[in-house]
C-alpha cells in the first residue's frame, strides 16, 4: 500500500490512524512527543516509532532522516488545546503563542522536512487535521481563542502551500474529524475514534490533485471557510 507518516500518534486519533493504516498494509512511521502510549501496543515489523517535537526543527529533521525516501501519505495530527478561555481577560498570551506555534507552524515544519520525500511520480497526499472551529463563518460561540486562530492559520498555510505543491504532484486536504470521544473532545462527544478515522481515511483515499486545499469533514461534507 505504501509508506505513511503520522504525527501525534501516541493516542486518540493519531494512534487510530496508525492502527488502521497498518491493517491496510501500509508501512507506518509514527511520531510521538514524550510518551509512545498506544504505539507500544501496536508494535509490529511495519511500524517504526520516533520521538518528535513539532516545535523543534532538529527533532523534526531527525525524524525525517529515519523515514524512507518515498512517502505516500502524511497525516499531520499533532496538536494541543488552549484551555477554552471564557472571555478576553482570561487569554494567556504566552500560551496562546505556544498553541499557534504547535498547531499552525508545527505541521508546516513537518511538511518542509519531508517535502522532497513526498515529491515523486505518484500522487502524494497530505492530511492536515484541523477543526470546524477553524471556520470563521461557523464561529458562533466564540471562546477557545487561540485554538480557533491556530487552526484557521493552519488552514491558510495549507491552502498557500498547495498552490506551489500542485506542480510536484502533492495534494493537501484539511480535515475536520468531527466531535470525537478523545481527551480533547471529552466523553459527551457523539463520535467514536474508529468511525472518525475511518471516515477521514476515506476522504484521503478519494483525494485527487484537483481537490487539493479542500476543507472537508470526516464524512465527506465540505465545510465553510
Amino acid at each position: 500500500m505504501g509508506v505513511a507518516v503520522v504525527t501525534g500518534a501516541n493516542r486518540g486519533l493519531g494512534a487510530e490512524w496508525v492502527a488502521q493504516l497498518l491493517e491496510d498494509g501500509f508501512e507506518v512511521y509514527a511520531g510521538y512527543r514524550s510518551d509512545p502510549g498506544r504505539l507500544e501496543m501496536l508494535a509490529c515489523p511495519t511500524l517504526t516509532i520516533h520521538q518528535i517535537d513539532v516545535q523543534d526543527v532538529e527533532s523534526i529533521e531527525s525524524f525525517a532522516k529515519s523515514a524512507p525516501s518515498k512517502i505516500d501519505v502524511l497525516v499531520n495530527n499533532a496538536g494541543v488545546a488552549d484551555g477554552r478561555w471564557r472571555n478576553l481577560t482570561e487569554i494567556d498570551d504566552k500560551w496562546a503563542l505556544e498553541v499557534m506555534d504547535i498547531n499552525a507552524l508545527g505541521p508546516v515544519r513537518v511538511v518542509q522536512a519531508l517535502y522532497e520525500k513526498l515529491n515523486h511520480q505518484e500522487l502524494a497526499k497530505v492530511a492536515m487535521i484541523s477543526s470546524l472551529m477553524a471556520s470563521i463563518e461557523d464561529c458562533h460561540m466564540g471562546r477557545s481563542y487561540a485554538y480557533r486562530a491556530s487552526k484557521t492559520a493552519l488552514n491558510m498555510f495549507t491552502v498557500a502551500m498547495k498552490k506551489e505543491a500542485l506542480e510536484d504532484n502533492i495534494s493537501f486536504v484539511i480535515l475536520h474529524p468531527g466531535w470525537v470521544k478523545t481527551s480533547m473532545g471529552g466523553d459527551r462527544a457523539p463520535l467514536e475514534v474508529i468511525e472518525s478515522v475511518r471516515g477521514m481515511r476515506g476522504v484521503v483515499q478519494d483525494l485527487r490533485l484537483e481537490d487539493s486545499g479542500s476543507f472537508i469533514q470526516y464524512d465527506g461534507e465540505r465545510l465553510p471557510w
